[in-house]
């Protein structure tokens, strides 16, 4: 007979796996869009700049959306919170229709920004909710490395379906997409599969119906100010580091996978096939590096994994600068491999000191996910003005900062 306690494990053990499901499904919204923008640019006729706009887009409305999803979560709880991005990623992902129907690039837009939206929301309830179900921060910390495992899996699965369903038989038909039965094909293609996708989440969304989703941690109550909470954050030295090191993180992580297939392309010779199975496999990487230093973490510390892995990624990043070959391709496949780790642990540590504020400092470290908009560009700039390698300086200015990050985490006990 099943007593209360067992009882109470599985249910939480149940509610782990449906919130960790959440991070597949965002992995794949992510890297979707990012693969299928290759096709977006060949079927409608897009200049470079209104492909990276799209890019560009998805990340701002992380910045835009995690501080309302806050303040909705706040008034109304975690599990509507987790129902509405839910509703949000699959309206944007349903819009897909009307946007092959109409062949409109801003309605195109405008179905990524809402999707990505819906993602920012998903994030800022489940990172530090995650977080929240341990009591010892250094447990959360594991357990949110693991769930950030699944992730990249979703990514991996979303490149896949794009690279088999679309992108395989894109290229042979490009001399003759000015036939438009043949982009309206494609874009069939295209809008079938984010429909699925929407309708995967509406299921998703009807078992959270039936689901209890309690609070693991002591929320800033409802009369606490805003402004009180923000000096309370924002006093803290650690979470102020840590808010400024994930923007960066960020940065380097967007940076690194965006000119991956183009150093690759530009700098080893690379078809665009082969430069994007080396792409999966540079993700493949970085998924078991998540689990990987899950491990690890059962007899380190997260912060010397967090030390050792930006140094690597630093050293790795200058390789990239100055190198070709085999050697070039190892040190790419390296960053993602050291970047595994770097997200849920910097998020697990920003939030060391802040307490009942934690859902607040969690939303702005969602909204410093812009990092991957803004710092990119930066990189975009050095690699029209000087080539893809130089570039990627701005990845290892990126991977000091998250070294000097992990340095300022002396070892302390943990709550």
């Amino acid at each position: 007979m099943e007593t209360i306690s067992s009882k109470h494990i599985r249910k939480k053990r149940i509610l782990s796996g449906i919130i960790i499901s959440l991070f597949f499904l965002w992995g794949m919204a992510n890297n979707m869009t990012d693969t299928l923008l290759y096709a977006f640019k060949q079927i409608l006729k897009m200049s470079d700049n209104q492909t990276y706009f799209i890019k560009f887009a998805f990340y701002v409305a992380y910045f835009c959306i995690s501080l309302p999803a806050f303040f909705f979560i706040k008034k109304h709880a975690y599990k509507n919170g987790i129902i509405l991005g839910l509703m949000l990623y699959a309206g944007g992902a349903i819009l897909f229709f009307p946007a092959a129907e109409l062949t409109s690039y801003i309605f195109y837009l405008i179905a990524i920004y809402i999707m990505a939206a819906g993602c920012a929301f998903l994030e800022t309830v489940a990172n530090p909710y995650i977080l929240s179900m341990e009591n010892n921060l250094n447990d959360g910390i594991r357990k949110l490395n693991l769930a950030q495992s699944f992730n990249p899996a979703g990514a991996i699965l979303g490149i896949l379906i794009c690279n088999l369903l679309v992108l395989d038989t894109l290229d042979e038909k490009t001399s003759i997409t000015e036939n438009m039965e043949i982009v309206k094909e494609e874009l069939d293609t295209i809008t079938i599969i984010y429909a699925a996708l929407g309708q995967i989440l509406l299921v998703f969304m009807m078992i959270l119906l039936f689901i209890n989703v309690p609070s693991y941690e002591t929320l800033a109550t409802k009369d606490t100010s805003f402004s009180k909470s923000l000096k309370h954050l924002f006093r803290d030295r650690i979470f102020v580091c840590g808010l400024l090191t994930m923007f960066l993180y960020l940065g380097a992580q967007v940076g690194t996978w965006t000119f991956t297939t183009q150093t690759l392309e530009e700098v080893l010779g690379k078809t665009h096939e082969e430069a994007a199975n080396l792409y999966i496999i540079a993700m493949a990487f970085f998924m078991g590096g998540r689990f990987l230093f899950t491990f690890l973490m059962k007899y380190y510390r997260p912060q010397l994994l967090l030390l050792i892995s930006a140094i690597g990624a630093f050293l790795c990043a200058v390789t990239v600068m100055f190198s070709s070959g085999y050697v070039l391709l190892a040190a790419l496949i390296g960053i993602s491999l050291l970047m595994s780790l770097m997200f849920a642990t910097i998020f697990g540590y920003s939030l060391y000191n802040v307490k009942a504020d934690r859902q607040l400092g969690g939303a702005f470290l969602i909204m410093a996910i812009v990092g991957g908009a803004v710092i990119t560009t930066v990189q975009k700039f050095f690699c029209f003005n000087f080539d893809v390698q130089t570039s990627f300086i701005i990845p290892a200015i990126c991977f000091l900062a998250v070294t000097f990050f992990a340095v300022l985490l002396v070892p302390k006990k943990t709550e």
